[in-house]
This record gives C-alpha cells, sequence and structure tokens, in this order.
C-alpha cells in the first residue's frame, strides 16, 4: 500500500512499534510546543500584569475550552472518516472530507464567535468572578473568541495532516509559528519599542497568531500535497463527521460547564485560589498534552487500519501507544511531588498563589500516573469512531465533580477541591482503560 500525501509511515503494514513512535512522538511535540507556549504566555502574564491578569486568564481558559470542544467535534470526526478511507486507499474521497470539513467549521466559527462575544459579560457573571479579574478577562476572552474561526481551522488542518500519516510537517510549522509568536507575546503585552502596551490582550492576541498562521499555512501545504480537495459540500459526509464529532464536543463543554460551577465554588476562598486552579492545570498540562499527542496518533493509526481490515492490529496500537507515556507519567508525578514551589513560582511572584497552587500541585500529582490513560485511549476511541460510550462515561464521573467538590470544600476548604479533581481525573483513566479493552469499538461504522 503506498503512502500517501507525504506520510511519515504506512500506517496499516508498517512496524507497529515504529508507526506509533514515527507518528506519536511528532504529534507529542506539537502538543507540547502548543503548552510550552500557553504556558510562558500565563507566565508573561502573571509577571507583567499580576495576579489578576492571572486570574482572568485562568477563569478564561475554562470557557475556551468550550469553544475548543466545538473545534474537536469536527477535529474528531474528520480524523476517524478521514483515516478510515486512507485505509480503504479511497485517497480522493478523505480529500473531500478535508474540504468539506474545512468550509463547514469556518461558519461554526463565525458562528462561535458571535455568540460567545454577545454573551461575553454573561460568561464571567456566572462565574461571579471580582471585579478586577472580570475586567481583565472579557479583554482576554473576547480577543481570544474573535480569532475563533482560524482557531477552528487549525484544528481540522491538524487532523488531516493526522488522518494521512503526517505528523512531521505540521510540527515543523508550529515550531516556526510558535517561535514567531513567543518574541511577539512579551512585546505585545508590555508595549516594547514602538508597539502599543495591550496587556492581556497581547498575549490573546500572540496566541490567535501561532493557531491562524498554521490554519492559513497549513491550507497550502495540504492542497500542495493533495490532501484537501473543494467542491459542493456533500452534507451526509458532513453529517457523519457531526455525529462522530458531536459526542467528544459535548464532553468538553460539560467538562467546561462543570468547571464553570467549580470555578464558583472555588472564588469563596479569594483571587489567590483562582489563580491557582488555573495555574494549576497549566503545570498539569503538560503531562495531559503528552497523552493528547499519542492519541492523535492513536486516532490516526486505529482507523486506517480498521479501514484495511486489521481490527487486532488496531487494538495493539491502543495498548501500545498508552504504554509509550508510562516514564513521562512518573516523571511528572515526581515533579509535582518534589518541586511544587518551584513550578509554581515560574508563574507567579504572589506568595499566596505559590502556596495555593503548590498544593494543587501535590494532589494532581498521583493522577499523573495513568491520566494519559483517558487522553490516549479516548484519540483511539475516537479513531475508531465510536464517541458515544467514552461520552457517557466520563460525563457521568466529571459530573461527580460538582457535589463532590462542594462537600469536600466545606470540610476542608480548597484542598478538598483539589483532591476531587485528582480523583475524579484518575477514575476517568480507568474508566476509558475498560471500554478499550471491551472491544465494542471494533464493529463501528465511519
Amino acid at each position: 500500500m503506498p503512502r500517501t500525501g507525504g506520510a511519515d509511515v504506512n500506517l496499516a503494514t508498517d512496524s507497529l512499534p515504529r508507526v506509533v513512535v514515527r507518528l506519536g512522538l511528532p504529534a507529542v511535540a506539537s502538543a507540547l510546543l502548543l503548552t510550552a507556549f500557553v504556558s510562558l504566555d500565563s507566565a508573561w502574564v502573571g509577571h507583567f500584569v499580576g495576579g489578576a491578569g492571572l486570574a482572568a486568564v485562568s477563569t478564561s481558559i475554562f470557557w475556551i475550552w468550550m469553544v475548543v470542544s466545538m473545534a474537536e467535534m469536527v477535529s474528531v470526526g474528520l480524523t476517524a472518516v478521514a483515516s478510515r478511507r486512507h485505509g480503504e486507499r479511497r485517497d480522493a474521497e478523505a480529500a473531500r472530507a478535508v474540504g468539506d470539513a474545512l468550509v463547514f467549521t469556518g461558519g461554526l466559527g463565525i458562528a462561535t464567535a458571535a455568540l460567545g462575544l454577545y454573551f461575553l459579560p454573561r460568561l464571567f457573571a456566572t462565574m461571579e468572578t471580582p471585579p478586577a479579574v472580570t475586567a481583565l478577562g472579557m479583554q482576554y476572552l473576547g480577543t481570544y473568541l474573535a480569532g475563533a474561526p482560524l482557531i477552528f481551522g487549525y484544528f481540522v488542518v491538524d487532523a488531516a495532516f493526522r488522518a494521512a500519516g503526517n505528523t512531521r510537517l505540521p510540527f515543523i510549522m508550529l515550531v516556526c509559528a510558535t517561535i514567531i509568536a513567543a518574541v511577539l507575546d512579551p512585546i505585545l503585552i508590555t508595549g516594547w519599542g514602538p508597539f502599543p502596551q495591550l496587556g492581556v490582550r497581547g498575549a490573546a492576541l500572540a496566541t490567535i497568531g501561532v493557531r491562524g498562521s498554521l490554519c492559513v499555512v497549513g491550507v497550502l501545504m495540504l492542497k500542495h500535497r493533495g490532501l484537501v480537495a473543494f467542491g459542493a459540500i456533500e452534507w451526509t459526509r458532513i453529517a457523519t463527521i457531526v455525529r462522530i464529532g458531536l459526542p467528544t464536543a459535548a464532553t468538553g463543554v460539560v467538562f467546561s460547564l462543570i468547571y464553570v460551577v467549580m470555578t464558583r465554588t472555588t472564588t469563596r476562598f479569594g483571587t489567590p485560589a483562582l489563580a491557582a486552579l488555573g495555574l494549576g492545570h497549566r503545570i498539569e498540562s503538560w503531562m495531559y498534552m503528552v497523552g493528547v499527542g499519542f492519541g492523535a496518533a492513536a486516532a490516526a493509526i486505529v482507523g486506517q487500519n480498521l479501514g484495511a481490515g486489521q481490527p487486532d492490529r488496531a487494538a495493539r496500537a491502543g495498548w501500545l501507544t498508552l504504554a509509550m507515556t508510562g516514564v513521562p507519567g512518573v516523571i511528572a508525578c515526581a515533579a509535582l511531588l518534589l518541586f511544587p514551589d518551584t513550578l509554581a513560582g515560574l508563574f507567579s511572584a504572589d506568595a499566596a498563589v505559590v502556596a495555593e497552587a503548590s498544593r494543587y500541585l501535590q494532589t494532581a500529582a498521583y493522577a499523573q500516573l495513568v491520566v494519559s490513560g483517558e487522553t490516549v485511549l479516548e484519540g483511539a476511541l475516537g479513531g475508531a469512531g465510536w464517541t458515544l460510550p467514552p461520552m457517557i462515561t466520563s460525563t457521568a464521573i466529571t459530573l461527580a465533580r460538582v457535589p463532590l467538590a462542594a462537600w469536600a470544600a466545606m470540610h476542608w476548604g480548597t484542598t478538598g477541591i483539589w483532591w476531587v479533581i485528582s480523583l475524579t481525573a484518575i477514575a476517568r483513566a480507568l474508566a476509558m482503560m475498560g471500554l478499550w479493552a471491551s472491544g465494542g469499538w471494533r464493529g463501528a461504522q465511519v
């Protein structure tokens, strides 16, 4: 079977460990590079704007997750459809699916931006954030929402390359874009030289710049490699993409809404607790993104192998990809247990924020050992097109955080909230392992 569009490896015939490494490592590197930029962005905000600015960015993240969840609806659905078509050696149909997804997601991004900007004041009113945090948060989130169409497009571009088995080229493009944005970030925040001082708006603009430029350049590269084709939209294909991706999007939306509710619980303990909640997620995201990267690889490998009629090889790919996250998990656990103050201090000079974030990180350390089980196997299940059972399972466990966090906060304060977050993350990971082991995904139709 020939390689597709400059793919790094043949996902259906090459040695499986080689396939996982060659496809997974660039995907992980890309995810970590984005995380590094976001973490650096938070550090600039924390040091130059202050605790209120960091809390504003932190609380905005919960709504940004919701926006990203809508983008992932198309990304997950497209990965399943396009990788299955490539596995069946129907590359032209895969290219048309990418073209349809790009057009559809452009409209979806515009609608999301318009609705988000219209309801922007209510988003922060719902979380009952302090006035200073609300004012800065509206600046940050409003700027981010304006760039939603480009951000949505980036997710489609990334899924198209991944479904074809090419993760190296997106990584190279991401390196170039991130270097430029990392230089612009502090300049836009602080107003160095001829640039105006934009504060948190500058941080959001730098983020949009990374993914927006990748969207534009990525479409051109897809066209050059024959991985995208445009024409009259085939709505049955869009319906399939949405059907597969919608449960994943719903999971993300519910997850975001639950954190909005939990933010109200955390707000009772002051701005340091709010900042610590977001800061803790920033630091945890390093391990989470390792799982996201390997999960993206697993989705493409599983999809192509099911398309090629090799479900047993797809099953092995899921477990092998998960196993490769074991060593990073141990390292992350040790780092959070041994150096919580140091890690928190990278993002804030506020002693109260650092102290609260350190408690969060030490509590979250144990979850790092298994947290990739959720993201890797959710990716694998999404690649198979079996997304409803994971959505029901993950959502049920995440919903339990609301009453559990409220109860724990009454007894142990913020420490109780942090433990609820950690233990439910472990539960979701174990649940995904059970679903993958069940094999119900083998018969999913795409």
